[in-house]
């Protein structure tokens, strides 16, 4: 059966965007296969038949990479098929779920699954850009409840002369039309994801603007497009609470409420509030209660940020709570560091290994090495908990990308500092942005571990509470009932000279022009005050590394040389290491580079002086020294090391005649001679010519 296509199409930096929609997938609610440039993904909605009963909007969001996208047969020689997901794709599954999640009614009980398969991909074109956009239309075009459309841009700049901001990359999502004052744009920004070198402030709200600008044509698209061939949306049931219910529990925590959250025992509010209402409505779900108590305690929250100047905890709206860091806390491992913010501790340690430690990526989007890594983990026992560990898990992946995208710019280049990084962030105790605390352990620890960073980098966490008039309050170092009742989470990191990472989630909406630029402003000034922090805890990086990390020497190497070193069959490079012992490694780089390295510094030095040997060009008029090993009728050979040897002629052994070379050389002697002649590969050389 041929398909019937209806196909839209616009344009997004000079490539073409089409939206295509057929009868493929024609189960799901709705389909589209969205094309940007030769990147094609299929993305698919599809709601459940029934609501579930969990206190929570049941979304989930899938980002499938599929390896015929490229061309390539990817995985591991036994299993030569898609796996688990990605980090890169955990990562693109969590831009779209942050774009889409806050413009859903978060009371809806109705399981929804997005699905974006990534069917081919031109090494090009971000498939990120329309994978959320081509999931934003299959939601605003099908039947499934969702306060659409939305849309995502990227900005990326390469190298610059004249400024020092490179590689910096600026994802931006939002909605349109939100907002009561006309004046205002028309799209407000709900998702962002940035990372760079050290950008200002001002820059920062420039780009706002700029994905402000782009975003409102791709909505303007697909409000075009759902005007057309949009579905009418399921009328599905979301009971309001019953009003006498509502009172009744309003009455029972309201001057309970401020009490409750200062002294962090809102679960045995609620318990205490579930038995009083038991009594009279023996049939009440707790989960109905709870709902409830949830919509009390973020009015309550709200309020008294807007109407009353006040925090939960009492604190100024740019305070920031008690800060401690220490250094050096673990003795064994070769960097350590703990940085607390309030009740959030965040122990990181850092190892250092030779090159051949760097972590193997093989992803749609990437194929290489990665020299620094950061795991952050986030055990049960952190929010006082029970429960297994089941292993890094999307919000583990997504805060780790996070520490390490703030970092990353600022880490000493491969020739300034040879060793595979890796630093592990544990969270000890979480209660507001344990991203941004795992941000500056890091820093410190691995100042701590030797690793030459110029500058500390921190973080910061900022909050937002507004009302439907538009009035709102910016909140510094966010906790947990402003985290989990607040509006938005806007993780800010730099140096003293910009910011190195953002990411900001909202439950609104989208926020305005304005609210980002007082939110970078309270950024700016919490990270200074952290900087001091940090600054006097460890004012620059240990200038040695640990005696337990490897010692690492480097040495450059032309591509013609490097079968030198490896010799027929990896013959030469193995006798070295088998030679000098030690538990030595020897890494050979195609771009021009030996790394030498171990735990024993003498071994490491003696391997690293017979690789010398072996590539370095021997030149004329050099003195050099070596055994003789042969002896002829017209002269000596003499090994030089490295596979060289030269080539003293019996008439160059010393000044008058020299009736045979053994008057003067014996094989075993070890000798000094200058070279006189290197060509082709052979050396001429002359102790006369030594003599005064």
């Amino acid at each position: 059966m041929k398909l019937n296509r209806k196909i839209y199409t616009t344009q997004l930096d000079g490539e073409e965007i089409s939206l295509e929609f057929s009868e493929l997938a024609g189960q799901a609610n709705a389909s589209v296969i969205g094309r940007h440039g030769n990147t094609t993904v299929l993305a698919t909605v599809v709601m459940g038949k029934e609501d579930t009963q969990g206190d929570y909007l049941p979304l989930t969001v899938d980002y499938e990479e599929k390896f015929y996208a490229v061309g390539k047969i990817l995985g591991s020689r036994f299993m030569r098929r898609e796996g688990r997901p990605s980090d890169d794709a955990t990562l693109s599954a969590r831009l779209i779920d942050r774009a889409i999640r806050p413009l859903f009614n978060q009371r809806l009980r109705r399981e929804v699954q997005v699905v974006v398969m990534i069917l081919e991909y031109d090494e090009k074109t971000d498939p990120d850009i329309i994978g959320l956009l081509s999931a934003s239309i299959a939601l605003a075009v099908s039947d499934i409840p969702w306060d659409g459309p939305v849309a995502g841009v990227k900005f990326t700049s390469g190298t610059s002369k004249e400024s020092s901001n490179y590689y910096t990359s600026f994802f931006a999502g939002g909605k349109g039309k939100i907002y009561p004052n006309a004046s205002m744009e028309k799209v407000g920004v709900n998702m962002i994801e940035f990372d760079g070198k050290e950008i200002a402030e001002e820059t920062a709200r420039k780009l706002f603007s700029e994905a402000q600008k782009k975003i409102e044509t791709l909505i303007e698209f697909q409000k075009k497009i759902v005007s057309e061939i949009g579905k009418r949306k399921a009328e599905i049931m979301i009971p309001e609470p019953d009003v006498e219910l509502v009172k009744s529990v309003h009455e029972f925590i309201s001057n309970k409420i401020e009490e409750t959250l200062k002294t962090k025992t809102v679960e045995q509010l609620k318990k205490s509030l579930f038995e009083h209402i038991k009594e009279k409505n023996p049939d009440i779900s707790f989960v109905y209660i709870e709902n409830i108590f949830e919509q009390e305690i973020d009015v309550f929250v709200h309020k008294q940020a807007i109407e009353k100047n006040t925090r939960v905890d009492g604190r100024k709206f740019d305070e920031i709570r008690d800060l401690y860091a220490e250094v050096g806390v673990l003795k064994r491992t070769h960097g350590s560091a703990i940085f607390t913010r309030g009740a959030t501790q965040v122990l990181a340690v850092t190892t250092l290994a030779s090159p051949s430690a760097e972590q193997l990526i093989e992803t749609l989007k990437f194929s290489g090495k990665r020299r620094f890594m950061l795991n952050y983990n986030f055990p049960k026992f952190s929010t006082g908990e029970t429960g297994r560990s089941r292993g890094p898990g999307r919000r583990e992946i997504g805060h780790g990308a996070l520490a390490m995208k703030a970092i990353a710019n600022i880490i000493p280049s491969k020739e300034e500092f040879p060793y595979a990084i890796r630093v592990v962030a544990e969270t000890l105790s979480s209660n507001g942005s344990s991203s941004m605390a795992s941000t500056c352990s890091t820093c410190l620890s691995l100042m701590d571990a030797g690793v030459p960073l110029k500058k500390h980098v921190a973080g910061i966490a900022i909050g937002l509470m507004s009302n439907e008039s538009g009035a709102y309050k910016i909140l510094t170092d966010i906790q947990g009932p402003e985290d989990h009742y607040g509006d938005m989470d806007l993780k800010i990191a730099g140096t003293r000279n910009g910011i190195t990472a953002i990411q900001m989630d909202v439950k609104i909406n989208g926020i305005t022009p304005e609210i980002f630029r007082d939110a970078l402003d309270a950024g700016k000034k919490a990270r200074e005050e952290i900087l001091v922090i940090m600054e006097n805890t460890l004012p620059k990086y240990r200038d040695h590394v640990s005696p337990f990390a490897p010692t690492i020497m480097t040495l450059p190497i032309s591509q013609e040389k490097i079968g030198l070193v490896i010799g027929p069959g990896g013959k030469t490079i193995n006798g070295i290491i088998a030679e000098v012992g030690g538990g030595i490694a020897i890494d050979i780089e195609q771009e021009g580079l030996v790394f030498v390295s171990g735990i024993d510094k003498n071994a490491v030095q003696k391997a690293y002086n017979i690789v010398k040997s072996i590539i370095r060009d021997i030149e004329i008029g050099e003195v050099v020294e070596g055994t003789v090993v042969k002896i002829f009728e017209f002269g000596a050979i003499v090994d030089l090391g490295g596979d060289k040897d030269g080539m003293i002629h019996v008439s160059e052994l010393k000044n008058g005649f020299v009736k045979s070379v053994e008057e003067v050389l014996h094989i075993g002697d070890v000798v000094k001679a200058k070279v006189i002649r290197a060509e082709n590969g052979k050396i001429g050389l002359s102790i006369k010519a030594l003599e005064k």
